[in-house]
């Protein structure tokens, strides 16, 4: 068992029992692989769909058929608009996606616990409901647990989630601007989690290149003068095969990663096919260092090919890390750091569906 939290729910549920019930219980096995993401490193990421799916049913379950077997055995399943806009309606779940009830969580839970031999989800032409082995363990109805387990959490979740607007309150209230860039830069390291630090990177690169002038014009008569604008392309972790960032005027690529996956780096440049992208790395390591690095790993994989060796080096048009941009924040304006802590704020409450009755629940 990973998660204290969730010991202590089957404790205060089971008291001795428990360690076993825990060790008999696949699907209690499965949410405790599942919910890393909140005591996890800066590199965990939350996934709420098949969670939120069980307990869709479960939540349901408790009312109607709570340790009454028998009777659930002849139920044929609960309304998917009922589940998905139960889904819908809890914390972070405004979002998701219908994926959880087409075969993703039965996948998903085989893969996790190979050992598992009926689907955990059963699907009955747009009905579901859980498999039958997965709610008792012996004569024990476990769902109750389980509900209690998911509740938590989602507490925990939301206490995490407002870590950061709590630091950005902090944030505005100091009267000095230099206590404002290093509060935002010590909010840039290398264990931050990875949509924090897209996000606050992406607020501090569009407040650096929007001081920054370029002249545009199809002729010398009609030359304009224009800001760098930095447009962010979608929400972070959306496994949507896009670039995190784009810039206009002038039409540069940005994608933030982690320093430690250069096959990773390669897989962002096939996919803009071998167009320039500037990197965005949390890392502490000079630029220079990375590009080493990043230039020995090309010269590996090409094999002696300069081709394929000219390509991936002519795609990277820049590595910014975290020096860099702790370097930029301590210089830009008092404007520049106000717009930064804005964006931050702005940015992160979208990405965590949060509005104004969220803040207030």
């Amino acid at each position: 068992m990973k998660e204290l939290f969730i010991r202590d729910v089957l404790n205060a549920e089971f008291g001795s029992k428990a360690s076993e019930i825990f060790a008999s219980s696949m699907l209690l096995q499965y949410l405790d692989m599942k919910m890393g993401a909140v005591h996890g490193d800066s590199k965990s990421r939350r996934s709420l769909a098949n969670i939120y799916a069980i307990y869709s049913i479960l939540h349901f379950y408790l009312e109607d058929f709570f340790s009454q077997k028998k009777k659930y055995c002849k139920f044929d399943g609960y309304d998917f608009t009922k589940l998905f806009n139960f889904c819908r309606s809890l914390y972070g779940g405004s979002k998701l996606q219908n994926h959880a009830f087409n075969n993703r969580l039965n996948f998903e839970f085989k893969r996790r616990l190979p050992a598992s031999v009926n689907d955990i989800m059963v699907s009955n032409n747009g009905k579901y409901l859980i498999h039958i082995d997965y709610l008792y363990v012996g004569d024990v109805d476990i769902s109750k647990a389980v509900c209690d387990i998911v509740e938590k959490y989602i507490s925990l979740l939301k206490e995490k989630d407002h870590m950061l607007i709590t630091a950005l309150t902090h944030i505005e209230q100091l009267k000095s601007y230099k206590d404002k860039k290093d509060a935002i830069n010590n909010l840039l390291n290398e264990e931050a989690e990875a949509r924090i630090f897209e996000i606050i990177s992406y607020a501090i690169l569009k407040n650096h290149f929007n001081s920054i002038k370029v002249y545009f014009g199809y002729s010398r008569d009609k030359i304009k003068e224009e800001r760098l604008m930095l447009y962010k392309t979608g929400r972070t972790n959306a496994n949507d095969g896009g670039i995190d960032f784009v810039m206009r005027p002038v039409g540069r690529f940005f994608q933030v990663t982690e320093v430690d996956n250069y096959d990773k780096y390669l897989l962002d440049i096939d996919k803009v096919m071998h167009f320039p992208v500037t990197f965005v790395i949390k890392t502490v390591q000079p630029a220079t260092a990375v590009v080493k690095a990043l230039n020995h790993y090309i010269d590996d994989r090409a094999h002696g090919m300069d081709i394929i060796r000219k390509r991936y080096e002519q795609a990277i048009e820049e590595i910014i890390t975290i020096n860099e941009l702790q370097a930029w924040t301590s210089n830009l304006g008092d404007k520049d750091i106000d717009g930064i802590i804005k964006d931050i704020n702005l940015y992160y409450r979208l990405e965590m569906n949060m509005d104004s009755s969220t803040e207030e629940s």
